[in-house]
């Protein structure tokens, strides 16, 4: 028992006393003067009460109620991940600005130190696939998988998904087979529903903590515009991270993956990513290649009161589309600007993370069924996915060359699999820059990929064209305006 639920139950106990102790004083004490007789009703005979019948347990399952035998099972499937990375740390941070190097001429001196992360893993595959978080493995430079039974072995990484926070990994097992843990079908998981937690949390060895499910479908600590989490109060803490969390049969109901503390130990808000997009990883990504996500093609915003008013509805429900890209599925399908979407495949979506989230869960070429309102009736839609359009032909990408402080930077104009790439607004439009070579103008500015360009010296910059124009007419002098993750910013340059 942690120190903060002994204080909450010793306050419990206490005001229990007092309240105990109140009633056998009033109970005690003399009445001060005689009271006058009242003469109270006869009462009435209570009816017969039929004594119920009483059996002695049969069993001990009948007794104890434990989860040794989901445990037993399951645990040998979690893994501990350390990742271990060399970085270069300057000894004087005082010369960590570049500009302060190039004005005083001054080489920092560096030194190195090692970082280690410690997270938790699953087994999902027999012959060595191991799902865990992104954030547990990114940087690392060595990563050691440890099992349940203290073996260790090197792991590589198959595929990492920033935009998901999953990675997968693999180790060599010379044939052995590993234990490993089913993938539960997530959208069945309900609010209710006891789960159990297993990881290895401040790195004190795999542990075991039990909850509900708190919550379905939360969206709003979610760092990616397609995912949402299974919320619990079952136990999560640091290094937790990219372990299981099961249902009561032992099956994979998502990854853990975050809290929500000050502190940073669990105060019952952890948050894990599903098993149904967690499945969709690996088994977009086991052999090797990136995740091919599903594009639906419209972006919406949710029915609030006012708009549900407005368009007739009894109740705020759905997204309400504002923008169906032409030729896109949702285009191809007959959707429209205006049409409320209510549900994919079943499942009810109120905002665009979770539409987006239930896009995820399919892969190209699937075609799940869509419920739409329009024009105030609701309609059945089958929609075919398909991967997000990349650019192509001559004109749409370049590596800027020249004198300008974009030098050495890889630009192209936005698309749909660019932004998602990226993590852009899946409507995003313009130049973005997707790369930048180290020791080149565009590294030593600071310009990093997913930062558009939005105009040079008063010119709007909508294509690559623009771009290259602008630059060719500056004549040693740049005035640049950049958004970045949605705010601007401004840059001005003479050489």
């Amino acid at each position: 028992m942690n120190r903060s639920s002994f204080i909450a139950l010793s306050v419990g106990g206490a005001a229990l006393a007092a309240v105990v102790a109140g009633s056998l004083l009033a109970t005690a004490a003399p009445p001060t003067t005689k009271p006058a007789a009242v003469q109270l009703p006869k009462p009435a005979p209570e009816p017969a009460v039929k004594a119920m019948p009483s059996a002695s347990p049969q069993s001990m399952g009948q007794v104890q109620l434990t989860f040794a035998p989901v445990v037993r099972r399951v645990a040998p499937a979690v893994v501990n991940v350390y990742a271990r990375a060399v970085v270069q740390q300057q000894v004087n941070p005082m010369f960590a600005d570049p500009l302060f190097q190039r004005f005083f001429g001054v080489t920092p001196e560096m030194r190195q130190r090692v970082e280690q992360s410690l997270g938790s893993g699953v087994i999902v595959r027999s012959d060595g696939l191991i799902l865990t978080n992104n954030h547990v493995i990114a940087g690392g430079q060595e990563i050691v998988v440890a099992l349940n039974d203290k073996r260790e072995f090197k792991a590589k990484v198959v595929q990492a998904d920033p935009r998901l926070d999953l990675a997968l990994l693999r180790v060599d097992t010379k044939g052995e087979k590993l234990p490993t843990v089913a993938f539960a079908d997530s959208d069945r998981v309900q609010v209710g529903d006891l789960v159990l937690a297993i990881g290895d949390p401040f790195g004190v060895g795999q542990t075991v903590t039990m909850g509900i499910v708190s919550a379905q479908a939360r969206t709003q600590t979610a760092s990616s515009d397609s995912q949402i989490f299974i919320q619990t109060d079952a136990a999560i803490n640091p290094g937790n991270s990219g372990g299981a969390l099961v249902t009561t049969d032992g099956r994979l109901a998502g990854i853990n993956t975050s809290i929500v503390s000050n502190s940073g130990g669990s105060i019952g808000i952890g948050f894990a990513i599903p098993a149904n997009l967690a499945r969709r990883f690996v088994e977009g990504t086991a052999g090797g290649g990136a995740l091919k996500m599903a594009w639906f093609g419209a972006e919406g915003q949710s029915v609030t009161s006012s708009i549900a008013a407005s368009i007739g509805m009894a109740r705020p429900a759905g997204v309400i589309l504002k923008t169906v890209y032409p030729n896109s599925p949702a285009a191809k399908a007959g959707l429209k600007s205006g049409d409320v979407v209510l549900a994919i495949d079943g499942n009810a979506v109120d905002d665009m993370q979770s539409l987006n989230y239930r896009i995820a869960t399919h892969k190209p070429g699937d075609a799940p069924s869509i419920k739409v309102q329009s024009g105030g009736q609701v309609r059945e839609v089958s929609i075919t996915l398909t991967a997000p359009p990349a650019n192509g032909g001559p004109g749409s990408s370049a590596v800027i060359g020249g004198r300008s402080p974009l030098t050495g930077a890889k630009v192209e104009n936005i698309s749909p699999a660019i932004a998602a790439d990226l993590q852009l607004e899946p409507g995003a439009t313009g130049v973005v820059i997707v790369a930048t070579a180290p020791n080149t103008p565009a590294g030593s500015y600071g310009f990093a990929p997913g930062d558009i360009v939005r105009g040079i010296n008063n010119t709007a910059i909508h294509t690559v064209s623009d771009l290259q124009s602008a630059l060719a007419a500056a004549n040693g002098h740049w005035s640049l305006v950049v958004d970045r993750g949605g705010q601007r910013m401004t840059l001005s340059v003479d050489g």
